[in-house]
């Protein structure tokens, strides 16, 4: 290879940083995305999904990524004391808010110099669309160990909702929010084993289920910021030793599966628990992944959101640095935006 190659002026480059925390991929987007407009995350995420959409489809679809890739952009913080802010990006658009992600990106951050290693105890800061998320990196040996991160409110926004869905017949579900909404289900209700090998089955049900749930019962966060308002995915849910120990399969934006137990999601089931009396303030819940990896959650205290009551999950999980990677898009490539098949 020709040591002083390099890529004409007009192709677009991109440099990442390769992460997944329990096992589902973060792509962190270090140089070359546009700086997003808005005073505001949800602002940023408004301007990323009108101006930039075809850039996260580049970087998240085949054949630089793939059907269940994910990633995120940090920029600037929006708000005074913030360090970081951060959009989080998929296959089918941009989140609200991503468990993983903060884990992952917390961890790259700060080994990768993007972040500075708080110093005395002091959370690291970051300021993502459905609000502000604080994070500890718990440091050993000058690596980032594990990282927990304190979330936004979380509630159970209607429990026990009945759905007829196709090919089900009438299940019941809870609606919770956890940094996005989610329909959790039980799996042997949908009829499925939450294994690998079931994988298939799973993002059917699910999906049947989140088209359902969609078409029947309106999502509104009491925060009355409409940019909250939608189903981002199903969750099924297995008890092992209930309710300390289960397995979380959630199933999000266009059939993407995610590999972690999902931070939002369990944030959302300690909500679910904890408005049932199933678990105390302090409490620790387990919650497994599709791939056996799996994420602590626990509710650290109870606030009211809007007329609900809820709780501020705190999360704690692992991630792992896989590599850095240079991206380009060559002006004449009819593929360079991206495309997807499943």
């Amino acid at each position: 290879m020709r040591s002083d190659w390099s890529p004409p002026a007009d192709w677009i480059r991109f440099k990442t940083i390769e992460t997944h925390a329990a096992g589902e991929p973060l792509r962190i987007v270090v140089e070359g995305f546009p700086d997003l407009a808005g005073d505001t995350m949800l602002e940023k995420r408004r301007s990323a999904k009108r101006d930039f959409d075809g850039l996260r489809r580049a970087l998240m679809w085949e054949p630089r990524g793939h059907a269940d890739m994910y990633g995120c952009l940090p920029t600037e913080p929006v708000t005074p004391d913030g360090d970081i802010g951060v959009l989080f990006t998929h296959n089918e658009g941009f989140s609200t808010m991503c468990g993983h992600g903060v884990i992952a990106l917390v961890k790259a951050g700060v080994e990768c110099g993007l972040l500075a290693a708080p110093e005395d105890g002091r959370a690291i800061r970051l300021d993502t669309p459905a609000g502000r998320v604080e994070a500890w990196p718990c440091m050993r040996d000058e690596r980032v160990d594990e990282v927990t991160f304190r979330n936004v409110p979380s509630f159970l926004l209607r429990g026990e909702l009945p759905v007829e869905v196709p090919g089900l017949g009438l299940i019941s579900c809870d609606i919770a929010f956890g940094g996005a909404f989610y329909a959790y289900v039980d799996a042997a209700q949908a009829g499925v084993d939450l294994k690998p090998e079931s994988l298939n089955a799973i993002i059917d049900v699910a999906r049947r289920i989140s088209r359902a749930v969609s078409e029947e019962f309106p999502v509104i966060h009491p925060s009355g910021d409409p940019d909250l308002n939608f189903l981002y995915g199903t969750i099924l849910v297995q008890m092992l030793e209930a309710p300390l120990r289960s397995r979380n399969v959630c199933v999000f934006a266009d059939g993407e599966v995610d590999r972690s137990p999902t931070g939002t999601g369990v944030s959302g089931r300690a909500a679910i628990h904890w408005a049932r009396g199933e678990l105390a303030l302090g409490q620790l819940l387990e919650v497994e992944s599709l791939i056996g990896s799996s994420f602590q959650v626990r509710a650290a205290e109870s606030v009211e959101v809007g007329g609900f009551a809820a709780v501020v999950p705190e999360v704690s999980g692992r991630a792992y640095i896989t590599g850095r990677s240079e991206f380009f898009i060559d002006p004449q490539d009819p593929f360079g935006e991206g495309f997807l098949l499943r």
